[in-house]
């Protein structure tokens, strides 16, 4: 079953006519809000979202249909004017500026896959997303600017992906790739997918990462400018050395260099799990 819903500058464009389907407007006129059904309930839903400006928070709950509102984010609107554009101002002069709320929310599900877009991109405008999912849901995310990512309870896997943010998982389950180019991570796993490998990187920003107490893993990390710290019983290995190919076309030349990364296990060892920045601490926290 496919889905497909659509906001239009207000009104609403309903595709593929199916039951269930329901579209609103905040009375408000605040944003748009749409739910959509899964093909399946009784199976895990996979959501996919890409902003370039806004922030995206998903948070699980028990209901079975994934329910989206966008709204379009107040900009800084001025009226001052200058030589270049008097012509204009003496167009307006004496009329009032209708101010465009319209998000372009759309919503698309396909056997359980939901995408969820906005008509907005670039400097056209900022689109903050609140987004409510099964508890079983799979997460990609990703915003570039004007916002952070935050997701709650899920269970499943979550890549995602902040250029100038932040990204905050709390009580989730499974397994997270996360990578926060200016911004800190923060993560709270309540159980983790042991057949999963992890990682979670950035360049200015801490990492901060609560596992359950009996995870088993390997962990790479390194921190270029920052410290590491950890209350867990991690067993460190002695760090390999690398052998780096000869680039400058002279016969028997090679470089050997020891890992930056360093290695140690918990709980034994098991999945690998790597945490690495440039510009920030790496802290890893044993749950209760």
């Amino acid at each position: 079953m496919k889905t497909k819903l659509r906001m239009i500058c207000g009104g609403v464009l309903i595709l593929a006519g199916l039951l269930g389907l329901t579209a609103a407007v905040p009375e408000n006129g605040g944003g748009d809000k749409l739910t959509v059904p899964l093909s399946d309930p009784s199976r895990p839903a996979h959501l996919r979202v890409g902003l370039i400006n806004g922030s995206i928070s998903v948070e699980a709950y028990s209901g079975k249909d994934v329910e989206v509102e966008a709204v379009r984010r107040e900009g800084d609107d001025s009226d001052e004017d200058n030589d270049a554009d008097q012509d204009a101002a003496a167009k307006r002069s004496g009329l009032r500026k209708i101010t465009n709320t319209s998000t372009g929310l759309s919503v698309d599900e396909n056997n359980n896959e939901v995408e969820v877009s906005t008509g907005l991109a670039g400097a056209s405008g900022t689109i903050d997303l609140k987004i409510r999912v099964p508890v079983s849901t799979s997460v990609k995310l990703s915003t570039i600017n004007d916002g952070d990512i935050r997701v709650t309870g899920v269970k499943g896997e979550c890549e995602v992906s902040n250029t100038n943010g932040s990204v905050t998982l709390s009580k989730i389950s499974g397994s997270a790739v996360v990578d926060a180019l200016n911004g800190e991570i923060n993560v709270g796993f309540l159980s983790v997918d042991p057949g999963k490998p992890m990682s979670f990187s950035s360049m200015n920003g801490d990492i901060d990462v609560t596992f359950p107490p009996d995870i088993h893993a390997t962990v790479k990390m390194k921190s270029e400018q920052g410290d590491i710290y950890s209350d867990f019983d991690i067993k460190m290995t002695s760090p390999s050395s690398r052998v780096v190919e000869n680039q400058t076309g002279n016969p028997g030349k090679f470089k050997v260099a020891m890992e930056k990364m360093m290695s140690g296990s918990i709980n034994g060892g098991g999945s690998e799990i790597v945490l690495k920045n440039f510009n920030g601490s790496i802290y890893i926290r044993k749950g209760k």
